[in-house]
């Protein structure tokens, strides 16, 4: 069974579905699921439509062994410590990833969700002063931003470190890496 198949079934869709879902023809879905390999246009919007990546739709996705899945986690929770000063979620991991020399998607994954995380607490811790000022807030206004953050930091690394217990992978992603 080719993984197209698996995974059409998995969506519990038809090729017919499949088809009018991510407007390639039923008879390349056919061909694919046969054992043709696609490519360009077909992959994207095969892979787009089924809610997956180009690497898990060619059955090429290389899944963590339990060394590597243990590295990336303690990758992960090591950004708690410093959960209350959001530029040094970056320091550790960093560090560990150098050490380790490990360099891999979802290790630098990991490491661009911290790094996007600092650079928005930034930008919303700021915010929130301006608006404590402009606004003539109190106190507890900042308390409130700042724990906000703290907690929204916590949720991240928290639900990334069940999905990787419990999957193998990140459930909070970006589409991109920064590093």
């Amino acid at each position: 069974m080719s993984c197209l198949t698996s995974l059409r079934e998995k969506a519990n869709l038809t090729q017919e579905e499949l088809a009018g879902k991510s407007g390639v023809s039923v008879r390349t879905i056919q061909r694919v699921e046969s054992g043709a390999v696609p490519k360009g246009h077909t992959l994207k919007a095969l892979a787009l439509s089924l809610g997956v990546e180009v690497p898990q739709l060619l059955g090429t996705q290389e899944k963590p062994n339990l060394q590597n899945l243990t590295l990336l986690k303690i990758i992960n929770l090591s950004s708690l410590p410093s959960t209350f000063f959001p530029p040094a979620n970056i320091l550790l991991p960093l560090l560990i990833m150098f050490v380790k020399k490990r360099f891999d998607p979802m290790a630098k994954q990991l490491l661009s969700l911290q790094i996007l995380n600092s650079l928005l607490a930034f930008i919303i811790f700021m915010g929130g002063a301006f608006l404590q000022k402009w606004l003539g807030l109190q106190n507890w206004f900042m308390l409130a931003v700042m724990g906000f953050l703290i907690i929204s930091n916590l949720t991240i690394i928290l639900i990334n470190s069940a999905a990787l217990d419990k999957h193998g992978k990140l459930r909070i992603r970006l589409g991109f890496n920064l590093i």
